[in-house]
């Protein structure tokens, strides 16, 4: 660990002192963190699946190196927990399809099954069931590679691709990240391609089998389309050969359309990886342009270093960028400040003014967003877009009609309930959750109350809070506070995420501090407050609020997300504002950033966690910089 508060910062400054010369380390730390290019960008760290899968996509491919085994073995060995198993984020619990993945992973690596690591997580997935416990992910992996049966495996039919966006089930029902999965699985399943390990895994299988989780036997569709599984696995045999060829091409077609120019396939790994199995198995070769280009693109995701080689899931370098301008903007520099014009330029070319499938519900709204990643023009996301008009205006540069273009493209994007979803509107048909394939995560894209803050700050900030927009986005998060004063955050950990996006939106579109709701959020806020000044959430939070809503070991992110917001509501002076700058100060590491190995980001809540490495200075130096400096942004 990097020594912490260097040795010439007085320990007895008062709380502005403090915070200003917090504020110093950290701003210069950031501003060296810049690529030449103008963007920053931080590693997108997440659990060790990516890496197995990585290692298995490359089996499967028959592009597996012992070297590049061997160095993804070095960092998923550096994962495992003490009882032998692998967490889907720091500090959190043992996860069984993880745990199996991580140890099949190290199998093909050439790890023995009777070295002690190994035998650890062999008997804890014993424990808890085996393999045939495990989530439907993980048995399609292990059908892929010939230790699982695919008749085990939920049926996903490719002609479900000819089922128009008003029919129930369509693709367009499921998120963009679902649903770009849900096509090249349905190529991948209808295959059932088994490329087997070179080893057995007996010692993953319990003497008594567990069962994943079942249908909801009180729910009428559950249990309906459970049956319908059976159903369309006796009926796949007897789908025409034409028929299922014309769907197969049609599936094709639309996966290729959606290929980004780096490569990838929405910036993610899921979609990613089931598009280059199923087109490869439609006969696309290695060398294949699209083939080539989509293997050649993770090395751009790959991260090599002491700690061993690991995947990125995603990258965020607009994301990152804008919320790092945001916070040098509060911080003090001045709109021309060459780092903020150099990085708002750079922003101003990633904008992305054609339409995607966004469109398919919103026809007549003229393309104008940006994106998460680096090429990613397929799918702008409305999150991105207000942090980047957010970011943009503070900036000395030539950007109104951009700003303009991402305005517009926000309020076509409004939901029909005045809130926001962040890739589709209106994408809110929750049939799809009770299908029997749906266990890996968040599968739509429902308004949340984080996107829909930043949305209806940034309207605000562009003087609109009287527009009809706005106005029913603030009533949308007026009704959705929760009843203890917070807000449930769905793209960050958690509730003081939702909280800390909230209130300065509030503020920003007109209401008062003294309201009711703002009140509630700071009461609720000062409470979750820890011992040590600062705040937390665990990722638990997501499965049991009531232990877990705003409960955690103080982070720097989180606490900066309680601040911006106490500081939103005119606590600039309060006792838990100053306490927890002090803790900001005091816990700053001596080259200006913050130690935090806690998973603040969320990909999809229950399922899938992230860290986004540059969280840690981004937003305490906003938080630090609207203290300091007495304002809002």
């Amino acid at each position: 660990m990097t020594e912490t508060v260097a040795p010439d910062v007085p320990q007895d400054l008062g709380v502005r002192e403090f915070a200003a010369t917090t504020l110093q380390r950290a701003t210069d730390h950031l501003l060296g963190l810049q690529n030449p290019a103008g963007w920053w960008q931080g590693e997108l760290e997440t659990n060790v699946t990516m890496d197995a899968e990585d290692l298995l996509l490359r089996h499967f491919l028959g592009i597996l190196t012992p070297d590049v085994a061997s160095e993804a073995a070095i960092w998923i060995r550096s994962q495992q927990r003490a009882d032998g198993t692998w967490a889907n984020f720091y500090g959190g619990p043992g996860d069984l399809g993880t745990t199996v993945e991580a140890y099949v992973a190290l199998r093909l690596a050439g790890d023995e099954p009777g070295a002690p690591h190994m035998a650890r997580a062999a008997e804890w997935v014993r424990g808890r069931g085996g393999v045939s416990a495990t989530r439907v992910f993980t048995r399609i992996w292990l059908a892929l590679s010939g230790r699982w049966s695919w008749n085990d495996i939920p049926v996903i039919p490719p002609e479900v691709i000819y089922l128009p966006s008003w029919f129930p089930l369509n693709i367009y029902d499921w998120g963009c990240w679902a649903r770009q999965t849900l096509v090249a699985l349905a190529v991948v399943s209808s295959f059932k391609p088994s490329r087997p390990l070179p080893f057995d895994i007996p010692e993953l299988h319990a003497a008594v089998p567990g069962k994943p989780p079942k249908a909801d036997q009180r729910d009428f569709w559950s249990l309906t389309f459970n049956n319908l599984d059976k159903v369309l696995h006796k009926l796949e045999k007897r789908v025409p050969k034409r028929a299922r060829h014309a769907a197969l091409r049609r599936c094709a077609d639309w996966i290729i359309a959606r290929q980004e120019a780096d490569g990838c396939w929405g910036g993610i790994q899921p979609p990613w990886v089931y598009s280059i199995m199923g087109l490869h198995l439609l006969g696309f070769g290695l060398d294949h342009p699209v083939i080539a280009k989509a293997i050649s693109g993770l090395d751009r995701f790959t991260i090599r270093d002491e700690k061993g080689r690991r995947l990125e899931a995603c990258q965020s370098p607009v994301w990152d960028t804008v919320l790092v301008m945001t916070g040098l903007a509060d911080a003090g520099l001045p709109p021309d400040h060459p780092a903020l014009v150099s990085s708002a330029n750079w922003v101003l070319d990633e904008e992305i003014r054609q339409k995607g499938d966004w469109q398919v519900r919103r026809p007549g709204t003229p393309g104008g967003g940006w994106a998460f990643e680096f090429d990613n023009d397929n799918y702008a996301d409305t999150d991105d877009t207000a942090e980047v008009i957010l970011a943009l205006r503070r900036t000395d540069t030539d950007n109104r009609a951009a700003i303009e273009r991402g305005l517009r493209w926000l309020e076509g994007m409004q939901c029909k309930d005045g809130g926001w979803g962040a890739f589709d509107a209106d994408n809110t048909r929750e049939l799809v959750n009770k299908l029997p394939f749906c266990d890996f995560g968040a599968v739509i894209d429902p308004p949340s109350a984080d996107v829909t803050a930043h949305i209806v700050e940034a309207l605000a900030a562009e003087g609109r809070q009287n527009e009809t927009a706005c106005r029913r986005g603030v009533i949308w998060l007026l009704k959705n506070q929760e009843p203890d004063g917070s807000w449930f955050g769905r793209w960050g950990a958690n509730y003081v995420y939702g909280t800390g996006a909230a209130v300065p939106a509030l503020i920003a579109a007109g209401v008062k501090a003294h309201k009711p709701p703002i009140r509630r959020a700071v009461a609720w806020l000062e409470a979750r407050q820890n011992a040590d000044g600062g705040w937390g959430e665990d990722m638990r939070s997501y499965d049991d609020p009531a232990r877990w809503n705003g409960q955690g070991d103080s982070t720097a992110s989180q606490t900066a997300w309680a601040l911006l917001a106490l500081l939103a509501a005119g606590e600039q002076g309060g006792e838990a504002a100053e306490r927890g700058i002090r803790w900001l100060a005091q816990t700053q590491l001596a080259d200006g950033s913050w130690d935090e190995p806690q998973f603040t980001g969320t990909g999809f809540p229950r399922d899938f966690y992230l860290n986004y490495h540059l969280y840690r200075l981004a937003f305490p130096v906003s938080a630090l910089g609207r203290y300091v400096r007495g304002s809002r942004p």
